[in-house]
């Protein structure tokens, strides 16, 4: 019987290497002819993301996973740290290609190397895996209507020659293959613009390599964006597309913390006291925070709206320092007088979050989400409609999406930026807020968003598009290495 080991490099990010680890298990689980290595290279500013690492080091790994910590030293962890923008991230995977190359070069104990599967933003490794004579794919952990923006905006810069900083607060509206509607480019990343921190840069070398891989494992399902994946499939310059989502973690994030253990269990009895559907659940993911001027916005929008609220709010890194967010030691330092007391009944201000765990939980009615990839598809797959609040990355272009194309969410804006540092005003949360709880639009997008939730349940179970999907991914790699 033939047997197959696929090496795992994600990037250490939460929202990429969690779902990587997923897809590691859910490989494994589906065929026992599989093995997975899992290359988790340690980053020196990110606590959460190192807890959850080290929590996966220290328990018993899954079947036929196993987990490579790719630890650096102080001088490397010192140099990585002075790194500004993506240049980091750069240093970071060129650093552990050698590494990883040492590893299979001694490794011995496990089925034949039959392919890399490397994270959209790791695809340096393809020279690796070719070294090695094997194929490399690629875990795209974004949507499909971010990779046409990719494949056109590299597409015009290499072939029309022309500099996509001509976009960057333009007023221009893009036709973009795979979009039902101009894209105005207002929603186009800003770090697609960013030559400085080597962000542009990197944003046009991704798709140039994905271009050559062998096919493109994309965390998404036929079935929410068949138009796009139908572009993208009959596109001969584009690899093939296998889409095995959605890949989710939706253990509830407990942590090995005594205070997030606390913190989740006063969580979940709040949640308990409240009408079903009820409640509007803010969070903005793993990097999300506010400045105090629009913190006090969020706040006096939440007491007006007069609507139950659960409020992650995290407290800012220092300024100029790579470090993740903090919870507030004492949050009335940040938000308005009297608010907490005024709100007692009807509301509940937290720090970290355990986003799944609230998401299905029955007292939640709407998400104000900063829409990153991994926050949509659990979004949809609990049927919990969001208003969309991007903060950075592609997170812009997943607003558009949701709202514009697809008609499954409320607008509170599509092109808010955290980096140009924009204010929005307690009036446009409110309404925001309004119309997600019990506005007239919502009716009908909550009616979609049930249906796309039943969808996205169906495509991973058996006989639905993703589980094919991933069929036919292991049938490739196995018959490669029979």
């Amino acid at each position: 019987m033939e047997r197959a080991e696929l090496a795992f490099i994600p990037i250490p990010g939460a929202g990429h290497l969690v779902p990587m680890v997923e897809l590691a298990k859910a490989l494994t689980t589906r065929d026992e002819r599989i093995s997975v290595t899992v290359f988790i290279m340690e980053v020196p500013f990110q606590s959460k993301l190192n807890s959850y690492t080290q929590s996966l080091l220290s328990n018993p790994p899954p079947s036929r996973v196993r987990f490579v910590h790719l630890t650096l030293d102080e001088p490397t962890t010192e140099d990585i740290r002075s790194k500004p923008g993506s240049f980091w991230l750069l240093d970071l995977i060129q650093i552990n290609k050698s590494r990883v190359k040492d590893f299979y070069s001694s490794d011995s104990t496990r089925y034949e190397l039959a392919a890399f599967v490397v994270d959209m933003f790791c695809s340096q490794f393809a020279e690796v895996a070719s070294e090695f004579g094997v194929p490399d794919y690629v875990f795209f952990t974004s949507n499909a209507y971010f990779l046409s923006l990719m494949f056109y905006l590299q597409a015009i810069q290499d072939y029309q020659n022309r500099d996509i900083a001509e976009f960057k607060d333009s007023d221009v509206e893009l036709s973009i293959p795979g979009f039902m509607n101009p894209v105005p480019t207002k929603v186009l990343p800003h770090v697609a613009f960013d030559k400085e921190k080597g962000g542009a840069l990197f944003f046009v070398d991704v798709p140039r390599k994905l271009r050559k891989t062998k096919g493109i494992l994309a965390n998404t399902f036929e079935e929410f964006e068949s138009y796009t994946i139908k572009c993208l499939a009959e596109d001969d310059k584009v690899p093939p597309i296998y889409t095995i989502g959605p890949v989710l973690n939706l253990k509830a994030e407990t942590s090995n913390d005594q205070k997030d253990l606390v913190q989740y269990e006063e969580i979940m009895a709040w949640l308990d006291c409240q009408p079903s559907t009820s409640v509007v659940f803010l969070c903005f993911g793993s990097m999300g925070t506010f400045e105090a001027e629009q913190v006090v916005e969020i706040a006096t929008a939440l007491e007006h709206s007069g609507h139950r609220f659960l409020w992650s709010l995290r407290r800012p890194p220092p300024e100029g320092k790579k470090e993740p967010p903090s919870d507030y030691e004492n949050l009335s330092d940040v938000l308005p007088e009297g608010f907490l007391d005024r709100t007692k009944e009807v509301g509940k201000v937290i720090g970290w979050a355990p986003q799944t765990a609230v998401l299905s939980h029955p007292a939640v009615g709407g998400f104000i989400s900063h829409c990153g990839w991994n926050s949509i598809m659990e979004s949809l797959w609990f049927g919990v409609p969001i208003a969309t609040w991007p903060l950075y990355a592609e997170q812009q272009i997943n607003a558009f999406e949701m709202v514009k194309e697809l008609q499954l969410a409320v607008e509170i804006s599509l092109d808010y930026k955290k980096e140009n540092h924009a204010i929005l005003t307690a009036e446009e949360i409110e309404r925001g807020i309004k119309q997600l709880m019990d506005g007239n639009e919502s009716v009908e997008i909550k009616k979609k968003v049930k249906a796309m939730s039943e969808k996205s349940r169906s495509a991973v179970e058996e006989g639905g598009s993703s589980y094919a999907a991933v069929g036919r991914f292991i049938e490739e790699v196995l018959n490669r290495s029979s």
